[in-house]
């Protein structure tokens, strides 16, 4: 099969690893794989007679030199060079490994560099070579244009025909509703347009019966992530990240000026971008089109919510506005004018800052390079298990996991929103943009607004909440802390904040937290409270002691295996202190990743984000170094999540997990893999590379062990160095996402207590808590769920201090999958890991 993949529509971050994750994805599968400049413009323009004849000449060439090299590489092996061990590479992927274009691509230039050109061609084969690299740049190396003639019959006629005439039987689109409504219509109106064709002579007989069926998959790219059925897009993490970056600089000069910043975001119809970034840079106010402020004028009800935070003290003023906000006559509501308000009504130094492009702009963060390349394997899968009868479908997300939904209901869902905001049916529209959406902002009303007497609870459904960090440090801890302090406020509760762990509870080390106290904890990376790995058993009494000498009525425990570890020595003590009888909760926080059950814990996608960011680094000084291979040290303690995820974003060749091990037969198909791998490169523009190894990976094959037999077997074909990243992966300031999701997850660990504490106050005095009231939340697949502790003891390693299943080990082989690593050894899959396979 050929498939062709196109982006269309706007710019978003994650688009080249979308387009990199299909070609290989579909190599892999066998299909010969395309792409489609220019978006829809250059599927109706095709290409030109001269242009496609000059493609022949490079693509014949570039196959002739692949083939030659493999030759060379069997005749190696022949001469007796031990390292190939007479397996030889995969066939297919010989024959795809490149075609000529893809520095002209990668480049940008796509005209006359060293004498070749794709002037003339829209449509262009390529192979894996092509495409390695692409997904740490931003935007779409093979260009996006919104194309009127595409909308038009004559349009899709020709595009119809330029896809026949390259034999293509299948597209898959990357783009936003427009332009996945583009491409539904195309596969609708397919049936006629090839019979418009062969009516006019245009296609043959043959043609018209090879192409009766064209398959479509399409991938939602917008950055303002506003696709009903998905809960994330791509490049709307990239895009919240830009704008968190922008927001976190601007507080330093606000509150240094004691200024107001009104900032406005894109999202001309969704405030998905408004909502989380006011969720995650501490927003005093935001604007959003969904759900405009309730009353008329608005100008009041800003101005009051304002006027409370600066007469508790309150330096700076945040207000975000999304560029499509207006108020509930439907009339915009534009930043100059919310700043010629803060300034005559309140008397505010205030400035606009406007994002504009700079929002698309920039490498992809981590979550856009690793979900792109897990939907774009998906669509792939989609297209091939396509049939006349089934429906296009749309790959998308729910939570943590990869999901397929038919194309158009997500799109008629999407337009759902349009046509309640036009009908002024606001909640309507704010829950057709799905739950996850409804509860950030309701999330944002909840921390973002100042405590009002007259709405809290009632005194006898008061609790005294304690707060404690466990473990090492993560992204998000502070942001948790911040939320639960603020929702308890505004409850009526009293936060009560544990200093240094259950070590500072027996030093009582406590105090209680203030609203503004925790204002800017959001942004901060570490633990602010202190945290270590003490756990409760160290005295269980004298802890029992101080949780009646402060009378907690809750606990909520922040960290990671420690916090489940420690949230489970309080459950089983309850059967001798009476004082653990009361409902108490775990929210995972820890950048390993490592808490049983749940796939998501607080500061993993920070620490992705570091390791990213530094990999991009040393692969640059790899790369300019043509032949070496830099092996790269992770954190994660016995658990693989963080090196293996992070070896999927970085596009490492190898990585090593602790799960697994490291053994000496491992080693050697690794060798004779790299050899084989830099032994297809073309000389002189080798590329370097990079392997990632978990810390605790192997006592034996060290880092600097790996290193050393690397840079020994590389001859003079690559060198090896190495780096340890250590404690730079618990990041500096948490990513949005981390930030964002402590917010819903902390408050819906407020609900658990609430609700708890009401039924444990129909008890009377003598309390006797069930199991239920002491639970970890969990992220698993497509909801969030509450889990016992005692429950998760069950799927937990103790020991190794991770949980008895990892959730993403397939991701491993999915790493080794995107570098052909089964292909290159020339061996079956399913015998890469067995670890006494005769090589």
């Amino acid at each position: 099969m050929k498939i062709a993949i196109l982006t269309s529509g706007g710019d978003s971050a994650g688009m080249n690893a979308v387009v990199r994750s299909v070609v290989k994805a579909g190599i892999l599968k066998g299909c010969e794989m395309w792409v489609v400049r220019e978006g829809y413009e250059g599927l109706v323009r095709g290409n030109t007679y001269v242009g496609q004849e000059q493609g022949d000449v490079v693509n014949a060439a570039s196959e002739a030199e692949v083939l030659a090299q493999a030759e060379t590489v069997a005749n190696d092996s022949i001469k007796g060079q031990s390292w190939l061990y007479g397996r030889k590479p995969d066939e297919n992927l010989v024959r795809n490994m490149r075609f000529g274009d893809g520095d002209l691509l990668r480049d940008g230039t796509s005209e006359y560099v060293g004498g070749r050109t794709l002037k003339g061609r829209y449509i262009v084969r390529v192979g894996w070579d092509d495409v390695r690299g692409w997904f740490s740049q931003g935007g779409t190396l093979i260009g996006t244009a919104r194309s009127a003639t595409f909308r038009t019959h004559e349009g899709r006629l020709a595009a119809a025909h330029n896809l026949i005439k390259e034999g293509i039987d299948a597209l898959v689109v990357c783009g936003g509703d427009g332009s996945l409504t583009g491409a539904d219509v195309f596969r609708s109106e397919w049936p006629s347009l090839i019979e418009e064709l062969r009516n006019q002579g245009t296609v043959t007989a043959e043609q018209f019966d090879k192409h009766s069926h064209l398959r479509i998959c399409g991938l939602v790219g917008s950055i303002d992530n506003d696709m009903s059925l998905t809960d994330l897009t791509i490049g709307a993490p990239t895009a919240l990240q830009r704008i968190c970056e922008a927001i976190d600089n601007i507080n330093s000069t606000a509150y240094s000026h004691s200024r107001a910043f009104v900032v406005e975001v894109m999202g001309r119809d969704c405030g998905w971008l408004a909502v989380l970034a006011g969720v995650a840079g501490g927003a005093d106010f935001i604007f959003i089109p969904e759900r405009p402020p309730k009353v008329n004028p608005w100008e009041d009800e800003m101005c009051l919510e304002i006027q409370k935070h600066r007469a508790i003290g309150k330096r700076k003023t945040i207000v975000i506005v999304a560029e499509g906000a207006h108020d509930l006559d439907l009339k915009p509501i534009h930043a100059e004018y919310i700043k010629d308000v803060l300034t005559e009504r309140l008397g505010l130094d205030t400035r606009v800052t406007t994002l504009g492009h700079t929002q698309r702009g920039g490498a992809p963060c981590a979550m856009d390079r690793i979900l792109p390349t897990l939907q774009g394997v998906e669509a792939v899968n989609a297209i091939l298990e396509a049939a006349p009868g089934t429906p296009s479908y749309m790959i998308g997300i729910q939570e943590n996991k990869i999901t397929r939904v038919p194309l158009m209901e997500a799109v008629e869902k999407t337009r759902d929103v349009a046509r309640a905001v036009k009908a002024k049916d606001f909640d309507c529209a704010l829950a057709a943009r799905g739950t996850e959406f409804v509860e950030y902002f309701e999330a944002f009303t909840s921390v973002a607004s100042l405590f009002n007497e007259s709405t809290q609870l009632p005194p006898e459904l008061r609790m005294r909440v304690g707060i404690i960090h466990m473990g090492a440090p993560a992204g998000g801890m502070n942001a948790a802390t911040r939320t639960l302090a603020r929702y308890c406020i505004r409850q009526g509760h009293t936060p009560l904040a544990i200093h240094n762990g259950f070590r500072g509870l027996l030093d009582d080390n406590v105090d209680e937290l203030s609203w503004l106290g925790v204002d800017a904890w959001s942004a901060r990376g570490g633990s602010e409270l202190g945290t270590n790995r003490s756990l409760p058993s160290t005295d269980l009494g004298g802890v029992a002691s101080q949780f009646q000498k402060y009378a907690f009525d809750a606990i909520v425990i922040i960290g990671g295996f420690e916090g489940f570890h420690s949230l489970l020595l309080l459950e089983e003590g309850r059967k001798h202190y009476p004082a653990f009888h009361i409902p108490m909760v775990h929210l995972p926080a820890t950048i390993s990743n490592n808490v049983p059950l749940t796939e998501y814990s607080l500061g993993s996608d920070t620490s992705l984000n570091a390791l990213v960011s530094a990999c991009d680094s040393i692969k640059q000084s790899a790369s300019a170094s043509r032949d070496r291979v830099f092996v790269i040290e992770t954190q994660g303690g016995k658990c693989g999540y963080i090196a293996t995820m992070g070896a999927l974003a970085t596009g490492a060749m190898l990585v090593y997990t602790p799960e697994e091990g490291i053994t000496l037969d491992m080693l050697r198909r690794d060798v004779r893999f790299l050899k084989t791998r830099y032994a297809f490169d073309i000389k002189g523009k080798r590329e370097g590379r990079i392997i990632i190894r978990g810390e605790a990976s192997s006592n034996i094959y060290s880092t600097s062990v790996l290193t050393k037999m690397f840079q020994e077997e590389g001859g003079n074909l690559f060198d090896a160095r190495s780096a340890s990243l250590g404690h730079t992966l618990q990041g500096g300031v948490p990513s949005p996402l981390d930030r964002a999701r402590a917010v819903r997850l902390s408050l819906k660990c407020m609900v658990f207590l609430e609700q708890h504490h009401q039924d444990f106050l129909k008890q009377g005095p003598k309390r006797t808590a069930s199991p239920e009231t002491a639970a970890v939340i969990t992220v698993q697949a497509s909801s969030l769920k509450w889990v016992p502790v005692q429950q998760m003891h069950l799927h937990a390693d103790m020991q190794n201090r991770r949980g008895k299943e990892a959730w993403w080990s397939d991701i491993k082989d999915l790493v080794e999958s995107l570098v052909a690593k089964p292909q290159f050894l020339g061996i079956p899959k399913n015998e890469l890991h067995t670890n006494n396979l005769r090589i």
